[in-house]
């Protein structure tokens, strides 16, 4: 589940010139296996209502209770299954951490690991109702991810007594970003070395995906959750500094994300409804 401000995968959003961000807002959910729906209403200025602790989104809500933050979903599924996906998500981080790393030298793109473990509940529609372990993070950024990168990989993998975040990335100025922080349970962050970055079978839509494993380990796919032309989501499972783990895996193209022809096919899953206004 993503909450956008200034939705930065909507083609919605890249034709109006990205001058303004909170006309461009969206909650999008996605869920896996049978039943398995995928929402990205792309909504307007009037949608939006922000406050100290509430986001709303039209008729979706996140809400920090100072404890758990709870995300109130009332979506609709996109093409080819158009129907209703509603519930709530609850999620109780174990730590909150007090950090934030520049992705670019300029501090342009910014990302925040707020939770890297947590506790989650999931009640939704369509039969999707569980608990496990969470993650909650956010990024933030003053220009367009495809101005500034062409590629990156990202990656949450649970460890025995600590998760490891991974960030992987090439600057269209051809720099790059290696980047491994472990977080323990207390919400202490410490930057780690990586074992070496390794590449593994690529999507079903050839997108290239790499992650870090210990020499003599190839990772590979556990799950596939969300493909498309440039974006991979899946569970991955490798060996970090000795132990195997497995853990959600981002492969992001932006290369082909930048090429004029997607946009017009990314409309069809991610709906523009400008007109939302709130009866109260």
């Amino acid at each position: 589940m993503i909450a956008f401000i200034g939705s930065v995968f909507s083609p919605w959003y890249r034709w109006s010139g990205r001058r303004d961000p909170q006309n461009h807002v969206c909650i999008n959910v996605a869920t896996y296996g049978p039943g398995g729906r995928f929402t990205m209403t792309d909504r307007g200025r009037p949608a939006l209502r922000q406050g100290k602790d509430r986001l709303t989104v039209g008729p979706s809500s996140l809400h920090w209770t100072g404890r758990e933050l709870v995300v109130e979903v009332n979506e609709w599924g996109a093409l080819p299954l158009v129907t209703p996906v509603r519930g709530r998500i609850t999620l109780t981080p174990q730590a909150v951490t007090g950090i934030e790393v520049a992705l670019t030298p300029d501090g342009r793109h910014i990302w925040r690991p707020f939770a890297p473990t947590a506790r989650i509940k999931v009640e939704l529609s369509q039969g999707h109702g569980w608990e496990g372990h969470g993650y909650f993070d956010a990024n933030f950024g003053s220009r367009a991810l495809e101005d500034d990168f062409r590629f990156w990989t990202w990656g949450r993998f649970p460890m025995k007594d600590r998760a490891i975040c991974l960030y992987d990335a090439t600057r269209r100025d051809g720099s790059t970003l290696g980047l491994a922080v472990q977080i323990d349970g207390a919400g202490r962050v410490e930057e780690i070395a990586a074992p070496p970055l390794t590449r593994f079978r690529r999507s079903l839509w050839q997108v290239r995906r790499e992650t870090r494993a210990d020499p003599g380990t190839t990772p590979r796919q556990r799950l596939n959750m969300l493909d498309a032309p440039f974006y991979s989501r899946s569970l991955v499972e490798t060996r970090i500094n000795g132990e195997t783990t497995t853990g959600v895996h981002e492969a992001l193209d932006l290369g082909r994300f930048r090429q004029p022809l997607l946009k017009p096919m990314l409309a069809l899953r991610v709906p523009r409804r400008a007109g939302w206004t709130f009866k109260d």
